[in-house]
């Protein structure tokens, strides 16, 4: 037997040569993602969360299982229908993964009417909040309803009977639909015995009944109650024997070509076929009998694998609407007031606060409102010349966005790069390009085959006598609404070199020419990955040299091969590696003689954890990045990404403390095991509860 005696010292026990590249030290990535989904789920569970906050995350859960099934999922069956079945590094195939993913996501999705029926919604009677099924309407409940449904449903509705002249209809993605058993003949002696009828998206899944025809509280009707109650005024003269809903799933990720002539004309097309994508899954209620559910699975080329009984409604993230529709705030977080960094609290120029010192900011405990300021004062001042930033996801009402179009109506040059591919913002990109270039924007679509994925804002000034570059770059979108419910870094600077490094990627991006040689940033596709393996190789080295060795890194998701065998021949030599994933982690810990130095912890919260920090030990002079990437392929390979170095030690120290912080959380982390099982850390006895979004927003000021 050969391998390394553990602790170095013959006579004890020998700990196997592991190989880094064997399929049992990778966890599969769509697993791992769905296990992600389960966390956001057992949030509903937490007492420690407002009640609305609690229904919140498991219609989050809902969403998310969504994008998985129209993303991951239907990726998965495409590899099969097109023979491209290509194992990953846990050697698992795509019809191995798609069983096991229908054993989880069934149980999942089971766990999850549990959870509704058994706890959030008798938690909310209990808060005098009701969701009123048909036999408990009252009569004036009743005639409302009655009213609602004639003025308000019936004239968008448009029921189709199913016979040879009218198959089933190709339904949208994810819509709202109802089967329903007919008996008798039409007014043209049709017997179908089958009508589909779909829900227009238009109309509210959850509506409130008024006060008045109501004794107290507050009061909500499902819109599929209000159909099922009144689907005879649908199809006049016929009796309905059953009326069931129905969700069907489709595949909704894009294929755009490499070599496209024109990136917007093609992506419109795409977005017009994403609704009507291959059948991924079907929802149905659970007392939906039997032959119509074998009638729908065979219309949409399904199996039993791919239905999901739901007791409940079938479009659960609809139920987003609830808070807007009760007015609980006492069963919400209260409204978080961020703090204004003390760097640029009271200053009236946002550039001489940049000049004086570099400017870190963590959103949302800290306000996101210097990033807008800095857009807003550069498109005033008439010492600015040129403004260049990246757009990923901004939202419809963007500041930045008015702020850009207004500096370019005042004749500066402004070149914004839009990521037309952001998924599921595509269409709104698409009009925030044509919004830009009305106004006098130069817009660039970055490059095809690579998404631009940066966060970057570089502004040219002229100062006595020369121009200098301010810029910023952040670990999250630039859109205000995610600045408040997401965890990122901001971080702004008029660094010399820094300032070249970004005017050198928005050449390449806008331009044509060979890469640029960059001095301080870490660019993919071209030198983050390979650096990144530079820099867990360098902390491998220090360890056997006896140096301090760390690692503490923060991200969102970990799958790259390479990176992980990176760390595993790390922790081989000695390295404590912390590492805070929020989702997918393919990476096993704790395995002895491979991981067993390495620790993985998931933080699930109030916000978002989204921030990606990069943190190494370096021999006692530690090297500190944010970046705008995760350790995956796509981010390291396939995408314009930048890490960008924290040279300032007062800000590097900052950092370390923040992610300490993080390591300490046991009220909302969860640690992944080495079986692949993440178990929620809860504080042992006598320990204190560590919060560390609380934490955090305790320690930087910011109030809710």
């Amino acid at each position: 037997m050969t391998g390394t005696p553990k602790g170095g010292d013959a006579g004890l026990e020998v700990v196997p040569q592991q190989d880094l590249k064997a399929s049992e030290n990778y966890f599969n990535r769509e697993l791992s993602h769905l296990q992600f989904n389960y966390r956001v789920l057992m949030q509903a569970r937490d007492e420690s969360h407002p009640l609305l906050n609690r229904m919140l995350f498991c219609c989050i859960f809902s969403s998310n299982m969504d994008e998985f099934f129209e993303i991951r999922v239907a990726g998965l069956r495409q590899q099969l229908k097109y023979g491209r079945e290509v194992p990953g590094p846990d050697g698992k195939g795509p019809q191995q993964v798609l069983n096991e993913i229908s054993e989880v996501a069934h149980r999942y999705v089971e766990e999850q009417y549990r959870i509704l029926n058994g706890v959030l919604i008798p938690a909310l009677r209990d808060e005098n909040i009701h969701f009123l099924r048909r036999r408990e309407w009252t009569s004036r409940q009743a005639a409302w309803v009655a009213r609602y449904f004639r003025e308000e449903i019936m004239p968008v509705v448009n029921p189709i009977g199913l016979d040879p002249s009218h198959p089933l209809p190709r339904l949208v993605n994810k819509s709202l639909n109802f089967i329903v058993e007919l008996e008798g003949k039409d007014a043209f002696g049709r017997e179908t015995g089958m009508a589909i009828v779909p829900a227009p998206r238009s109309l509210p899944r959850l509506v409130r009944l008024p006060d008045e025809v109501c004794d107290s509280g507050d009061n909500l009707v499902f819109l599929s109650s209000m159909i099922h109650a009144h689907a005879e005024e649908l199809f006049p003269g016929m009796e309905i024997k059953g009326c069931y809903q129905f969700r069907l799933t489709r595949n909704a990720d894009l294929e755009l070509e490499d070599d496209l002539e024109d990136l917007a004309s093609a992506l419109r097309g795409e977005l017009l076929s994403r609704r009507f994508g291959d059948a991924v899954r079907l929802e149905v209620a659970d007392n939906c009998p039997m032959p119509l559910v074998e009638f729908l699975l065979r219309q949409f080329g399904l199996t039993e694998r791919e239905l999901y009984w739901a007791n409940g409604p079938v479009n659960l993230a609809r139920l987003m609407a609830l808070s807007n529709l009760v007015d609980r705030p006492d069963l919400e977080y209260p409204p978080l007031s961020p703090a204004v960094p003390k760097a640029v609290r009271g200053r009236d120029s946002i550039f001489d606060a940049i000049r004086q010192q570099d400017v870190l900011m963590l959103h949302p405990y800290e306000s996101f409102t210097p990033v807008v300021d800095l857009l807003r004062q550069a498109a005033r001042d008439p010492c600015v010349l040129a403004i260049r930033q990246t757009l990923y996801r901004t939202g419809a009402d963007s500041e930045m966005v008015e702020a850009l179009a207004d500096a370019a109506r005042r004749g500066k040059e402004v070149t914004v790069v839009i990521e037309l591919r952001a998924r599921f913002d595509e269409a709104e990109n698409l009009e925030l390009a044509s919004r830009l270039q009305e106004a006098g924007v130069i817009v660039v679509y970055g490059v095809v085959g690579y998404k631009t994925h940066a966060k970057m804002i570089m502004i040219v000034r002229r100062e006595a006598g020369r121009l200098k570059r301010y810029v910023h770059l952040g670990t999250g979108n630039y859109h205000a609404g995610n600045a408040r419910l997401y965890t990122d870094y901001s971080f702004m600077t008029c660094d010399d070199a820094m300032g070249d490094d970004v005017n050198k990627i928005f050449q390449q991006l806008t331009g044509m020419g060979k890469a640029l040689e960059i001095q301080k940033l870490l660019h993919a596709p071209f030198t983050l990955h390979q650096r990144l393996l530079e820099l867990i190789a360098r902390e491998a080295d220090n360890a056997r040299q006896g140096k301090p060795a760390r690692i503490i890194s923060k991200f969102n998701a970990l799958t790259e091969p390479q990176v992980i065998r990176a760390l595993y021949e790390a922790s081989q030599a000695g390295v404590r590696i912390e590492l805070i994933v929020r989702g997918i982690c393919c990476l096993r810990p704790g395995v002895p003689g491979l991981s067993d130095n390495i620790r993985v912890v998931s933080i699930i919260g109030r916000f978002l954890e989204h921030s990606r920090v990069f943190w190494f030990a370096n021999g006692g002079e530690a090297e500190v990045y944010c970046s705008s990437a995760d350790w995956m392929e796509r981010n390291l390979v396939n995408r314009v990404e930048i890490a960008f170095p924290i040279q300032d030690r007062r800000l590097a120290r900052r950092l370390r403390r923040d992610l300490e912080v993080c390591l300490k959380d046991n009220a909302q982390s969860w640690e992944l095991q080495s079986n692949g099982d993440y178990a929620q850390r809860v504080p042992a006895e006598g320990e204190p509860r560590v919060a560390s979004q609380m934490a955090l927003m305790q320690r930087l000021g910011a109030k809710s």
